[in-house]
């Protein structure tokens, strides 16, 4: 009996883990289901197809999440079941260079074409200049349309 306890007691290394619990362990979702809703969403594929919540995975598989705007390619360099602190879960997996450069590409588009909106509402009298020149683009393409 005692035997039993003693191997019980000593976890042997995981060959595989639920896709689930990984990303949960690995800190990529703040739960399970939030984990499970993100894949059956099609936010999590595997060589390019979308995987079932119960996919079993393995070190060395690459694996490409989608969070918001980012999306992110990983290879997984460990597993676990357990969710530990930050620097734990990042010895989970590596991102890619090639993800990395696409996110700081994608990160700075979305920073310029943030920089058209205006710094404030407008005002009355803007408001007034912006109905105008709306009036006057929409009268010359009437004037356009036929003249030809």
């Amino acid at each position: 009996m005692k035997q039993e306890k003693s191997s019980h007691a000593q976890a042997k290394p995981e060959t595989t883990v639920r896709i689930d619990k990984w990303l949960w362990a690995a800190r990529f979702y703040r739960t399970r289901t939030t984990a499970k809703d993100a894949i059956d969403g099609g936010k999590v594929h595997f060589q390019g197809e979308r995987v079932k919540v119960s996919k079993d995975i393995r070190v060395g598989m690459e694996l490409t999440i989608r969070q918001g705007f980012e999306e992110k390619t990983v290879v997984i360099t460990a597993l676990s079941t357990l969710r530990g602190n930050a620097t734990a879960a990042q010895l989970l997996y590596e991102e890619t260079s090639a993800s990395i450069a696409k996110r700081e590409l994608f990160q700075a588009a979305r920073k310029l074409s943030n920089l058209a909106r205006p710094d404030h509402r407008p005002n009355k009298h803007e408001r007034q200049q912006l109905q105008r020149f709306q009036n006057r683009s929409a009268s010359n393409d009437d004037i356009l349309d036929d003249g030809f």
